[in-house]
């Protein structure tokens, strides 16, 4: 997994206990840059699953201390060489095994919080891209042109929301987990208004390919949607480039959101509620799946009373998201008999 530079600031009169818990994290690649003003810097490359316990054993040391600052930023290049840090990192955990419980094949808890937290603000750029992507794929639907809607998902504005409403539920943050659902609503509705207009000013045609087959509800739509959950979740904790994983919740989300607001445009009621069940149904899965790919990769708060606070707020989340899917699912099933 990649290296990451953690920076911290610490009064003087912690340094000895610092170097302990450097020595006790195995972290041979540090150094001090300068004292000044009672402070001392320390910079030292982390492998990357080793930063959230690094970070929560100083957090909860010296989190109350205002001269305490810490900063972790990802490792471009270096030299010796981050194959040469890794390698010496391996040979030291091979030297503790049994010593330590193995650490999470992820970013830090940190790093996730980070990630997601401007993605689940509403901002003009965000309502610009949904604009965009609902007009492009409106187009590529009423031209049942496979390859422009394609081009309307891959500006995935819809990504950054789900998985930081997945977040927010699996570590209990009420505050992010509000802001992400009312980004969430407001991309559906902007572009459901889009297409609202789009579907009453052309010609639409209920028959088109792209556009019938997205006012049907199968067990594969569930499949992808639980699928494109999990690729979401696992992209923002491996670290990697989430774009064509935005392109995979975008699938499941903004064509039949599109086509939803098309029908209902043109005056084809009853097909604009099945594309819309579509749509919800899509939603609730990507968002279970994040949730339980989060819980499974072991992110969780820091202290114990968040702990029992994102508990029971996990807890509902999933008995609400799970019993939606319910009764969504039994709809399909009486609709097909």
């Amino acid at each position: 997994m990649a290296l990451r530079l953690l920076e911290i600031v610490v009064p003087e009169e912690v340094m000895g206990e610092v170097f302990k818990i450097i020595d006790e994290a195995r972290i041979t690649n540090f150094w001090q840059t300068c004292s000044c003003e009672n402070r001392n810097i320390f910079k030292m490359i982390v492998p990357a699953k080793k930063t959230e316990t690094l970070l929560d054993t100083l957090q909860k040391k010296y989190g109350h201390l205002e001269e305490f600052h810490m900063v972790l930023l990802s490792l471009e290049a270096s030299y010796p060489s981050t194959k040469e840090i890794q390698e010496k990192a391996e040979e030291n955990e091979k030297d503790q095994v049994g010593e330590k419980k193995k650490e999470p094949l992820r970013v830090s808890r940190h790093e996730l919080y980070h990630d997601v937290f401007d993605s689940s603000k509403l901002t003009q750029i965000f309502i610009t891209m949904i604009v965009l992507s609902a007009i492009v794929a409106a187009i590529g639907l009423i031209k049942d042109n496979v390859a422009v809607i394609i081009g309307a998902m891959v500006i995935a504005p819809l990504l950054g929301p789900n998985v930081a409403l997945s977040f927010a539920t699996t570590v209990g943050d009420g505050e992010l987990g509000r802001n992400a659902l009312k980004t969430n609503i407001a991309g559906i509705l902007i572009a459901f208004g889009v297409s609202l207009v789009l579907g009453a000013l052309l010609a639409i045609d209920p028959a088109i390919g792209e556009i019938a087959s997205r006012t049907v509800v199968s067990y594969a739509d569930i499949i992808l949607a639980l699928a494109s959950g999990v690729a979401a979740a696992l992209s923002i904790t491996s670290g990697v480039s989430s774009v064509l994983i935005g392109v995979m919740v975008s699938v499941a989300l903004i064509p039949p959101l599109v086509v939803s607001g098309l029908l209902l445009g043109s005056g084809n009621f009853l097909l604009s509620i099945k594309a819309m069940e579509l749509v919800a149904i899509n939603m609730i899965c990507i968002n279970i799946a994040g949730v339980f790919t989060f819980l499974l990769q072991g992110v969780r708060p820091l202290n114990w009373w968040e702990a029992s606070k994102a508990k029971k707020a996990t807890r509902y989340a999933i008995i609400i998201w799970v019993s939606l899917l319910v009764i969504l699912t039994l709809l399909l099933m009486f609709s097909k008999i």
